[in-house]
């Protein structure tokens, strides 16, 4: 079936570019169409968007009309001179401007030029006007929405500042990471303060922005200028009292904090030294980044194949020929759905544990003259060698509790208002008790891979391991956990409030022509993506090596023979139970 998605097919069931056998039924199937290997629509225009196809009759041609064809005529001597008919197959050139049904069985007038698409061999008029119904109906909802109107104008006012402070977001948390492989032992106080000082501060300018947008309000504007103040006299409101609001949770959290803060700095520090003796560690998330992409190119790939895959059906209503799944075959593209949910969780899995490999080898590694050379290479071997089986089931179980997950997230967005509230109540626990399981899941499944990593054991003896000297280490994971997940979430809330700020300063000298809401949000989102994607990898490192370090402590004990593997810094630092 992979011709009809590149070759194309016509409305009578022929396979363009070849020549085809006869379809029963089909009075103008079974042509030969060697030399026709383009498909040409004759009402390209007319498109259903809500079953995302052409209602149009599709016939192959020779040869995609390369200038306007205004009349009957042009039409017959254009399928006389290239010999491809631009009419059905039954109407004969000379019969195009006399023939009763040439209105149905001939393309819509005028015919724009068209061009054929690499690969895919549809021909597809070049002039965008032959869309002019959509894009009108867009201008129009612009034309009459003004608020949609300005904040489309303000994004594309700020379109370089925006580029420029994603740039920004991206080398912030390149100095995030290299500020944690070389301070980390003072990183946290440091960190801390300067998301208190910057939140105080950040909050306390927007609220002086407010108050000079307030006072730059007056009657001297023109009315397009003082409805765009007042919108951002409106945004920055809003923004001072989020940014108030955030504030003051973040300080009572640092609050009630502050006395284990002290716990994950030992961990933070060796973390540091992982990543000078691993560099490339940092560059994890741009390899499953593009392995997704790649990933995702051929899953959309297999799914139009899947779309044109089938046994041609003869429409009742319109006499044309559709290609519709029958059989064993219907049911592969919800297989096919499911493949996507897995093998995604699949290559983040091989993420996890190529990290989880290579920070093992560097703390059970005495000597670093017995290091490989390439730690994060020996370890993908490994991976692909002896734990591809694993990291597979790992995969398989958190897809197993993902897919219920997003069948009620799907049943639950179509039943929006018609449902009752105990039904709609009883969804969302539902569906947040299943993302509980699924983040548990995620948790165990990372641990699962460390002890793997450390004992070659299969998936089940690794995860029962894990789960063992988690509970035996209980308050230490909690505490580790609750505090190091919220310093690493202080490195995003740091990035993204440098990058807001820039971006408030640098969008204050547009203020008589930008929307601000838009664009900082665009802003902020990126960012924090992007410093979840790279201080992620950090959180795995520090996951990783307190497995090791209670692993470590549990079988040996620093006598000869039984020597720990640990760092110095961890020996010097050993957590203490009254700071538990």
């Amino acid at each position: 079936m992979a011709a009809l998605l590149i070759s194309g097919y016509d409305s009578y069931g022929n396979t363009c570019g070849q020549k085809n056998a006869k379809i029963p039924g089909i009075e103008l199937s079974g042509r030969d169409h060697t030399s026709r290997k383009y498909v040409f629509f004759l009402d390209p225009c007319n498109i259903d968007i809500l079953r995302r196809k052409m209602k149009s009759v599709a016939l192959c041609v020779s040869k995609c009309p390369d200038a306007e064809l205004k009349t009957y005529e042009d039409l017959t001597k254009f399928s006389t001179a290239n010999g491809s008919d631009l009419c059905s197959y039954d109407v004969q050139p000379n019969m195009y401007s006399s023939h009763p049904n040439r209105v149905t069985k001939c393309p819509t007038l005028p015919v724009h030029p068209s061009a054929s698409l690499p690969v895919f061999h549809r021909c597809i008029p070049v002039d965008i006007s032959c869309y002019a119904k959509f894009a009108e109906a867009f201008i129009t909802f612009v034309s009459d929405n003004s608020v949609v109107h300005r904040v489309i104008a303000g994004v594309m006012t700020s379109k370089d500042i925006i580029m420029s402070l994603c740039l920004l977001a991206l080398v912030l948390s390149l100095i995030l990471m290299v500020v944690i492989r070389y301070i980390s032992v003072v990183l946290v106080w440091i960190l801390t303060a300067v998301v208190v000082v910057g939140s105080i501060g950040g909050t306390g300018i927007l609220w002086w922005l407010y108050v000079d947008h307030s006072k730059s309000v007056n009657a001297s504007l023109t009315a397009l200028e003082l409805e765009v103040a007042k919108d951002n006299q409106k945004a920055l409101l809003i923004y001072a009292i989020a940014a108030t609001v955030f504030t003051v949770i973040l300080l009572l959290l640092m609050f009630f904090m502050r006395k284990r803060v002290a716990l994950t700095i030992a961990l933070f520090h060796v973390a540091g030294k992982v990543f000078t003796h691993l560099p490339l560690l940092a560059l994890q998330p741009f390899w499953t980044f593009l392995t997704l992409m790649l990933f995702w190119v051929y899953w959309i790939t297999v799914l139009l194949f899947l779309g044109s895959a089938g046994s041609p059906v003869q429409n009742n209503q319109t006499g044309l020929v559709e290609f519709k799944m029958d059989g064993p075959l219907q049911y592969m593209v919800w297989y096919h759905a499911v493949g996507l949910i897995w093998i995604s969780e699949f290559i983040l899995a091989c993420q996890q544990m190529t990290v989880a490999g290579a920070v093992v080898t560097y703390y059970f590694t005495r000597s670093e003259s017995q290091m490989p050379f390439t730690p994060i290479v020996s370890s993908v071997l490994r991976l692909m060698r002896y734990h591809l089986g694993t990291v597979v089931k790992g995969a398989f179980i958190i897809t197993l509790v993902e897919i219920p997950r997003l069948i009620l997230t799907y049943i639950h967005s179509q039943l929006k208002g018609k449902e009752n509230a105990c039904a709609r109540c009883m969804l969302k626990a539902c569906i947040c008790c299943l993302w509980c399981l699924e983040k548990c899941l995620t948790y165990l499944n990372m641990n699962a891979y460390t002890a793997t990593a450390i004992n070659s054991t299969n998936f089940c003896t690794s995860a029962r391991d894990a789960l063992f000297i988690l509970a035996e280490n209980a308050l230490r994971v909690a505490a580790i956990n609750s505090v190091g997940d919220f310093v690493l979430f202080l490195g995003k809330v740091l990035i993204v409030s440098c990058t807001a700020f820039a971006g408030v300063l640098a969008l204050n000298y547009q203020r008589e022509y930008t929307v601000w809401v838009l664009p900082l949000i665009i802003v902020c989102v990126f960012s924090f993506l992007v410093a979840h994607c790279f201080l992620s990898i950090f959180e795995i490192v520090v996951d990783v090596l307190f497995l090791c370090f209670a692993i470590d402590t549990k079988y040996n004990d620093g006598s000869p023979g039984r020597e720990y593997y640990m760092d110095k810094a961890l020996m010097v630092r050993d957590f203490p139970t009254h700071v538990l």
